[in-house]
């Protein structure tokens, strides 16, 4: 998936986005979390601990197998985006290098965490504010 610049700008931008994943009863999980955007192969990448919500809801699978789902959503004023997808963890050590290393380059360095996993969001949906969306 390509976003358009506008809303290229605005995922670059140093922003906290939300997370909504789905609990085992159905009820959603909104979190705030730091994230950043891969243009070259469309995808959001979160860090997060292996034993977080987050990430437990990120490993359950649908009734039909079907990978979870999840939505991002961004807000500044009146622009926001929201990017909704599959979720998948990443545990490989190479995934949560990356993501640690574009982290730092959004946000901040992060401290070495041996329970680091990525949640990969693999957008298929964009909805934004008018602006974010021409």
């Amino acid at each position: 998936m390509r976003l358009n610049p506008e809303q290229l700008v605005f995922v670059t931008e140093r922003h906290l986005a939300t997370l909504t994943t789905l609990r085992a009863d159905g009820t959603p999980h909104v979190v705030p979390v730091a994230y950043t955007w891969d243009a070259g192969e469309g995808v959001v990448r979160i860090t997060s601990r292996r034993t977080a919500v987050k990430a437990r809801n990120a490993r359950r699978r649908g009734a039909d197998d079907a990978p979870a789902r999840a939505a991002l959503c961004q807000v500044d004023g009146g622009r926001w985006l929201t990017l909704e997808g599959t979720l998948e963890v990443a545990e490989d050590p190479d995934e949560v290098a990356e993501a640690v290393r574009r982290y730092a380059l959004r946000y901040r360095t992060l401290e070495h965490d041996p329970q680091r996993v990525v949640l990969r969001l693999t957008p298929d949906r964009i909805m934004g504010s008018a602006y974010m969306t021409s």
